[in-house]
């Protein structure tokens, strides 16, 4: 991401901070629930796209020797921790829905409306500004998705006082809360499984390590491929490894093939890290998956 994802995140924050500030003030006139409850929601944003500017500064840090990928998961982090605002948002908004279920309240319509419309506006525009680097970050991603998610809300928050305003359907306003919750979380579950995924250095999804053996095995000069790994280090950056069985020759007559190796991947498969160990036979029992057996002396080898 270049210097224009932080100006892009520093004018999302700024609109976030203004707009449930708006409707925090209208919901409490109007007496709405559900308007104060999409302020919370936006505050939530607020502090998550806060979080997300502050792991996007980190992650431009470079390389050192105690972190040698850098400083990109901060990213991954930034988005549980979101995640876990999102989660803490939910419950105070399932909470104050259940009390004005026992005890509805008249709702200013017009002013519901009015409000609402402020919010479509200004969460549609801030998704605009962050859809293009939310395509490349699972931190900024994340943000996007709060976005998109307030917009619609803020629509369902605008039909809903057009209805209040010429029915009394009071009960309406909270019923609407609980809908905008089960929004919330469900979006929570999507960033936490691929958050939690990054950490545990799963498998890409996008990526079959079976395809990619077999398409690295069609290469010339390629013997054999096996004991392949890819995870990423980062929403944005996938890394790989694997050992290759080449004819018995030179390291240095490895190069060439290497760096065709390392092309096919980053142009086939997105991979933008790899690690390559050159064999001249396969080591341990030649699987697809390594079963940390290998090292044990089977064959001549040479590093790449």
């Amino acid at each position: 991401m270049d210097y224009r994802t932080g100006t892009r995140l520093l004018l999302t924050l700024g609109l976030n901070l203004l707009i449930p500030v708006a409707q925090i003030i209208g919901g409490v006139m109007a007496n709405s629930m559900a308007l104060i409850s999409d302020a919370t929601h936006n505050f939530s944003d607020f502090a998550a796209i806060l979080i997300a500017f502050m792991a996007y500064r980190i992650a431009r840090r470079g390389v050192s020797v105690r972190n040698t990928f850098g400083y990109r998961r901060a990213e991954v982090l930034a988005a549980l921790i979101n995640v876990g605002l999102l989660a803490g948002a939910a419950v105070v908004i399932v909470v104050e829905a259940v009390e004005r279920v026992r005890h509805p309240a008249a709702v200013a319509g017009g002013i519901v409306m009015g409000l609402a419309a402020v919010g479509i506006l200004g969460n549609g525009f801030s998704a605009w500004l962050l859809h293009r680097d939310a395509k490349r970050s699972l931190n900024v991603r994340g943000a996007f998705w709060h976005m998109v998610g307030d917009m619609l809300t803020s629509v369902a928050v605008l039909v809903s006082g057009a209805i209040m305003y010429v029915r009394p359907w009071y009960w309406l306003d909270p019923v609407l809360s609980f809908a905008i919750v089960v929004f919330i979380l469900k979006n929570c579950w999507g960033i936490a499984r691929e958050a939690g995924l990054i950490l545990m250095n799963s498998t890409p999804r996008h990526i079959d390590l079976e395809k990619v053996r077999h398409h690295l095995q069609e290469l010339p000069g390629v013997l054999g491929v096996h004991y392949l790994h890819a995870w990423q280090v980062s929403s944005g950056s996938v890394a790989f490894s694997c050992h290759v069985v080449v004819p018995d020759q030179a390291v240095s007559r490895t190069e060439p093939l290497a760096e065709n190796i390392r092309r096919d991947l980053l142009d086939s498969f997105g991979i933008d890290h790899p690690v390559l160990q050159f064999e001249t036979a396969a080591c341990g029992n030649g699987d697809l998956l390594c079963q940390l057996s290998c090292g044990n002396g089977n064959g001549a080898r040479a590093s790449q």
